[in-house]
């Protein structure tokens, strides 16, 4: 794969985004607004996407898709969505962290079956995956695709032979689930979203008009103008049919674990994740690191895009002047031709640009959201340094990286984090930075006003549920 994560070392992806509607007067095409629906959720997957729709006036099980590679813009044309013709749909896109990057793998799944079709988008990481896919082979499965996904949508449509309707299949098959999930799925008659009962990833629900939507973020409902409704409580089955909204809360539990790691970095800013708000969560980040980790300074900066709402925090808190010292380059797309060894710092420089004449002469605050390999914020450090800057203090809006993540965000490896084996003091001195300081992981929880429930294992390595004891997240993409 030649994507732009991979040549600026280090960057975190979450998976992916979903997104579905149904217009209930059946008197709207919605691949339009599942189109600029994706487009909001753009930063959660740049590697491919779909859509999936179906008119449930029009002959049972006629499903209409297109996906491709590449951003929403890119994958999608006028006529192409002209074509995608129904009133009821799902869309998603995607970021694999390892596997295949192929169409083939691409989402939603559309699944053809003796009871109709099956139409999932999926935001996630199932941790039995493998288990469940060898249960399926073993019966006869034949799979399409190395996606966990898969797993699921084969679950739900053997489910359905067994039950009277599809929420109750989704329900059943959530019982063999292990893991983080955030489905929307597509039936000839229904649009169905389920959360897992940690509520590791996000879902909430929008409405315009007689048209309702179901949404990873309340950006996307933002664009195409619908009222948020409200979250998806985790362990949650909300149905959408004709008579409108149901809601099926016998798998909900006690127990949360939204990934913290929504508010520091995945989220967009403008978004709110369980009636929190992003934003404020990151300025809180700032003003916790501002008390934790005093410092004298001339000016406060944020590394884009995540790192910038911190830095204001952080320059509230501390009286130190906020500036924008990076100038970033919007337009890098999914594949770029790397540099030759001869100019290696271009991986860095494409993307982002120092503003010599902001930080010359100047103690520099660096905000930034995490530090992975270390191998991107060193780079940073000395472009800073080289524009002049006196001096670069470090602080960064989440604690260390000690533990991989199995539930849908691909931080690597223990061996592949820089936190894992060196001290704080010796990853100061890799980057070549005058200070470093990490946010408290005690303090996390004044990022969402109080312990309401949060999962932190790549920080404390208390996963909320048993990992796996093989890492098979290079074996099995989601």
């Amino acid at each position: 794969m030649n994507k732009v994560s991979e040549f600026i070392e280090g960057e975190l992806h979450e998976e992916c985004g979903v997104f579905g509607a149904y217009a209930l007067d059946h008197i709207e095409d919605v691949a339009s607004s599942i189109y600029y629906g994706l487009f909001a959720l753009q930063h959660r997957g740049q590697e491919s996407c779909g859509i999936a729709v179906s008119d449930t006036t029009g002959p049972k099980g006629v499903v209409r898709s297109s996906k491709g590679m590449g951003l929403v813009n890119e994958a999608f044309t006028e006529e192409s969505l002209e074509e995608l013709l129904g009133n009821i749909g799902v869309g998603h896109v995607r970021y694999s962290t390892a596997g295949a990057s192929c169409i083939e793998n691409t989402q939603p799944l559309v699944l053809n079956y003796v009871k109709g079709t099956l139409a999932l988008a999926h935001n996630g990481n199932l941790v039995n995956a493998l288990e469940l896919r060898e249960e399926l082979s073993y019966t006869g499965a034949i799979f399409q695709t190395t996606i966990d996904s898969e797993v699921i949508a084969y679950h739900i449509a053997r489910q359905r032979l067994q039950t009277k309707t599809v929420e109750e299949a989704v329900k059943n098959a959530m019982k063999k689930l292990s893991g983080a999930y955030s489905l929307v799925i597509m039936s000839p008659r229904k649009l169905i979203g389920a959360r897992d009962p940690f509520g590791f990833r996000p879902l909430c629900i929008g409405k315009r008009g007689n048209t309702y939507f179901l949404s990873s973020e309340t950006c996307a409902l933002d664009a195409v103008d619908a009222e948020f409704v409200r979250d998806v409580a985790p362990g949650e089955i909300v149905t959408i049919d004709g008579e409108g909204i149901h809601s099926d809360l016998s798998l909900c539990q006690p127990k949360i674990a939204t990934c913290i790691f929504e508010y520091i970095y995945f989220a967009r800013p403008d978004s709110y994740v369980d009636k929190n708000s992003v934003y404020h969560s990151r300025i809180m980040a700032g003003k916790i690191l501002a008390q934790m980790h005093p410092v004298e300074a001339d000016i406060v900066v944020g590394v884009p895009d995540s790192g910038n709402v911190a830095a204001m925090g952080f320059a509230e808190e501390s009286g130190i002047p906020y500036g924008m010292a990076f100038i970033k380059n919007s337009y890098v797309g999914r594949t770029f031709i790397k540099p030759k060894q001869t100019v290696r710092e271009s991986s860095v420089k494409i993307k982002l640009n120092v503003l010599k004449e902001v930080v010359k002469g100047k103690r520099v605050v660096m905000i930034d959201d995490s530090i992975v390999r270390g191998t991107t914020s060193e780079r940073i450090v000395r472009m800073l340094k080289q524009a002049g800057a006196t001096q670069v203090h470090v602080r960064i809006s989440s604690p260390p990286f000690l533990y991989p993540c199995f539930f849908g965000t691909d931080v690597p490896s223990c061996d592949q984090l820089i936190a894992h084996n060196n001290t704080v003091e010796e990853i100061c001195q890799k980057l070549g930075a005058d200070s470093l300081g990490y946010l408290d992981g005690e303090r996390l929880n004044e990022l969402i006003g109080g312990d309401r429930g949060y999962c932190d294992a790549c920080f404390s390595g208390n996963y909320p549920i048993e990992p796996p004891k093989t890492d098979i997240r290079g074996e099995y993409d989601h």
